[in-house]
């Protein structure tokens, strides 16, 4: 199904509901995804992303190609003064975001052991203190409103013992779960949360982390576009996570029941092979 269909599939023929939205993470892969199909259905945005060149780059073509508003806010979001910045934008009242897109992380590859452990810090900041601290800059205005969104780019890893990601599986956990509570606690006030579990992308962040793609799966691949689709479209019908993809989809509830004897087992043959 097009991007520009599953919307009105899933919402009965209404429009998206957000006209502003921030993307973390948004100068490539997944945030790229999601700022792409954001301004495609009008919807103004915040790009924001430690490469300012690459966001320009970006909010110029989505500006010509859909006649969208577009910041650009380069940061470093591992980064006091950047992270404060980005919260500050999201909390101003005069300026209100209506979607905040939580994507931006990072993962290292390797036993922790032998790891950098400043690598393995900022991993953990990224994927967990990042978007907490983003999402409570933007809750209190999206609850006074009544309404607001937000998206939690997680991963299948959340479910999963990760041998050789061991700080990215655990952080995606923690990203998950957080997204789970709070989408109980704000859902009758107007504002969902929506948490995205990914299987495989096709993006540089295995190239980036340092994962050999050879030794991955062949199949089953997503696009950024069809991790946008799912999490915006889950999001808009405020359902609190959602799963792109069918093999996925059918694998997700397998691993919520199986024995962890057996997921481990699972993960220990897969990782042998």
């Amino acid at each position: 199904m097009a991007g520009t269909d599953i919307f009105y599939y899933v919402l009965g023929m209404r429009p998206f509901p957000y006209g502003s939205a921030m993307v973390t993470g948004a100068s490539s892969g997944i945030g790229a995804g999601f700022a792409r199909r954001l301004a495609a259905h009008g919807v103004d945005l915040i790009l924001v992303a430690r490469r300012g060149d690459l966001l320009a780059e970006h909010a110029t073509e989505l500006r010509s190609a859909h006649g969208v508003a577009v910041e650009v806010m380069p940061a470093d979001l591992t980064d006091e003064a950047g992270l404060r910045g980005v919260a500050a934008r999201l909390a101003d009242p005069e300026r209100p975001v209506e979607l905040l897109v939580n994507n931006a992380g990072s993962s290292g590859s390797g036993d922790f052991a032998d790891l950098p452990v400043e690598r393995e810090i900022q991993t953990a900041v990224l994927n967990v203190l990042v978007p907490l601290r983003l999402s409570h800059a933007c809750l209190p205005g999206m609850l006074a409103r009544g309404t607001g969104g937000i998206v939690n780019v997680s991963s299948m890893s959340a479910l999963l013992p990760r041998p050789g990601s061991a700080t990215y599986a655990a952080s995606k956990a923690f990203l998950s779960a957080h997204g789970e509570s709070l989408a109980m606690e704000v859902a009758a006030r107007g504002v969902h949360i929506t948490t995205v579990h990914t299987g495989l992308t096709r993006t540089g962040f295995h190239d980036a982390a340092g994962v050999d793609t050879d030794t991955l799966p062949k199949i089953g691949w997503l696009t950024p576009e069809q991790v946008a689709d799912a999490g915006l479209a889950a999001v808009a019908a405020g359902r609190p996570s959602v799963v792109p993809g069918t093999a996925y989809r059918i694998r997700m509830p397998l691993l919520r029941v199986l024995p962890r004897t057996a997921v481990r087992a699972i993960v220990r043959r897969s990782r042998r092979g």
